[in-house]
């Protein structure tokens, strides 16, 4: 039986960071479902909009067929229960992380037992890396090339009129 994770977040934009966990999420799981969460409460306030974010990362992970791109709103553990997931993967960068993820984690494993949460540290080279400073250094005009994949840095270029 193929072992599905899904790793679960708003890629607002998707960083270097984001795809090193999922590069490494596949050395433990046979699939990654990227699922960008749509909710609602920051609809408004994402530089990206979902349809752009999914275009980026199907970009980026174009022909691995064992990485997928999704959108899900709801209870997570619901959507992994009916992609047949047996796991959420989530990176943790600082002690900062841990407090809420273990909280989900906790939640999560309340309302669905079957569903475990695996969590990998971050690249020590992405440790500071997270989508909010990159827009915020993006919006300044700053170089941001060397944190985000081509497209995104492209995309993030386009978006702050800094092409």
């Amino acid at each position: 039986m193929e072992k599905i994770a899904i790793y679960p977040g708003s890629f607002d934009p998707p960083t270097n960071g984001h795809l090193d966990l999922i590069e490494r999420g596949l050395k433990l799981f046979d699939k990654v479902i990227i699922a960008i969460l749509c909710n609602p409460a920051k609809a408004s306030s994402g530089l990206f909009a979902v349809e752009e974010r999914i275009e980026m990362l199907n970009e980026i992970f174009a022909g691995q067929d064992h990485i997928e791109v999704d959108t899900h709103y709801g209870l997570l553990v619901d959507y992994a229960v009916k992609r047949d997931a047996s796991a959420i993967l989530r990176g943790l960068r600082a002690v900062s992380d841990f407090e809420y993820e273990f909280q989900m984690a906790l939640m999560n494993r309340r309302l669905k037992r079957q569903i475990q949460t695996v969590f990998l540290m971050s690249g020590f080279k992405w440790i500071f890396t997270s989508s909010s400073i990159v827009k915020e250094a993006a919006s300044f005009g700053g170089d941001v090339e060397s944190m985000v994949p081509p497209i995104v840095n492209r995309k993030l270029k386009e978006k702050y009129g800094t092409a």
